[in-house]
């Protein structure tokens, strides 16, 4: 079958994207928060050939009562996920809405080192009242003022990115020079709210700029590199992905799959009685491993990627493992990253110029 073929990011937080999730997990609760329970899905998810892992955050814990609450950050457990993977893209959820954005780039930054320069940021908002208690900080309830905070903490970040030269460490022992300040530049951003001038702690990530990923209409395209679109139905995903000038551009789509031991619609009755599994608007399959294979293959014509939600990873993400993605790849409908390549290149995207040194050589050809 001929077509572009699909990048596939997974969502791995917590036990799937069902609040009750945890009921049909194959570990107990106490389990969730452990290295070894982190570790095994994102190799799961590697192993299957997914491009990307996504890790949720936010500054409360999820869920509610009775059910187990409690979060290790994102980056954190991405991080730590890097160190035990060796070609799947990481990207952890950080809202930049209450978080100060020069130390949410130095944290991204270093996870790009730490990676080898497999990782992305998926920039969402803080939308609940209870955040700003919990950071400390003054309400921001209007959405037109959250997204000017994930505008500024983006703009913020990727300068901050480009504040070291790719040159700027030297490391030399011969001459005891280790750094070229000269390589190394103030960033002067003013916005509303707040005022950075940087440079950053951290040198230059290995990518020059890590993938970002985020709602278009909450953050400008020409801040993102991947779109996260939202639709019910396939004519709804392709109309957004069209309005949307990012360079890639991926689909949310929450999944429940057929199982050995229950179907879809059985997975998601009995989770029901516990739960609702909120409707946030995106495409949802709930069927078997061969209907989604169709509806993703129908997809890949419309957007770049899809980023796939599992009710209950446990459960779906063996499916998609064992059946899914197999029969994707032997059809050539999906692209898997090979070891050694950036998140980036794996995207099929360019390494940015420093903005500063473009500047620098821009300044001397107009000089001549």
């Amino acid at each position: 079958m001929t077509g572009p073929a699909l990048h596939l990011a997974v969502e791995i937080d917590g036990d799937g994207s069902h609040p009750a999730a945890w009921r049909r997990a194959a570990h107990s609760p106490d389990q969730l928060l452990t290295p070894r329970r982190v570790a095994q899905v994102a190799a799961i998810a590697e192993n299957a050939g997914f491009t990307l892992i996504t890790l949720d955050d936010g500054v409360l814990p999820p869920g509610a009562s009775p059910g187990p609450v409690g979060r290790i950050g994102a980056v954190e457990r991405a991080a730590f996920v890097a160190a035990s993977t060796s070609t799947v893209g990481i990207a952890p959820v950080v809202p930049v809405t209450y978080a100060e954005p020069f130390h949410v780039s130095s944290q991204l930054a270093s996870l790009d080192h730490i990676s080898a320069g497999r990782a992305g940021w998926v920039v969402t908002e803080e939308d609940r009242p209870e955040a700003a208690r919990a950071w400390g900080r003054p309400l921001i309830a209007d959405p037109a003022a959250r997204a000017q905070e994930s505008r500024d903490g983006v703009e913020v970040a990727r300068a901050l990115w480009d504040s070291w030269e790719d040159d700027a460490v030297i490391r030399s022992v011969a001459t005891s020079r280790y750094l070229d300040r000269e390589r190394l530049h103030y960033i002067d951003f003013t916005g509303e709210t707040y005022a950075v001038k940087g440079p950053s702690i951290v040198p230059r990530p290995p990518q020059g700029q890590l993938v970002v990923l985020g709602r278009p209409d909450r953050v400008p395209a020409a801040q993102l590199d991947v779109a996260l679109v939202e639709g019910r139905d396939l004519a709804s995903v392709a109309t957004a992905a069209a309005a949307v000038g990012t360079p890639r551009v991926f689909a949310e789509v929450d999944v429940a799959l057929d199982t050995p031991e229950a179907t879809a619609a059985e997975r998601v009755a009995d989770l029901e009685r516990h739960a609702a599994w909120s409707d946030r608007g995106w495409l949802r399959h709930v069927g078997s491993a061969d209907q989604l294979i169709a509806l993703l293959a129908e997809l890949r014509h419309h957007v770049d990627g899809v980023r796939l939600h599992p009710l209950v990873l446990d459960e779906d993400l063996p499916v998609l493992s064992r059946l899914v993605l197999p029969a994707l790849s032997e059809r050539r409908l999906v692209t898997r990253p090979l070891p050694g390549t950036s998140l980036r290149s794996a995207l099929g995207l360019e390494r940015p110029a420093n903005r500063f040194a473009a500047a620098a050589v821009a300044a001397q050809e107009d000089a001549r």
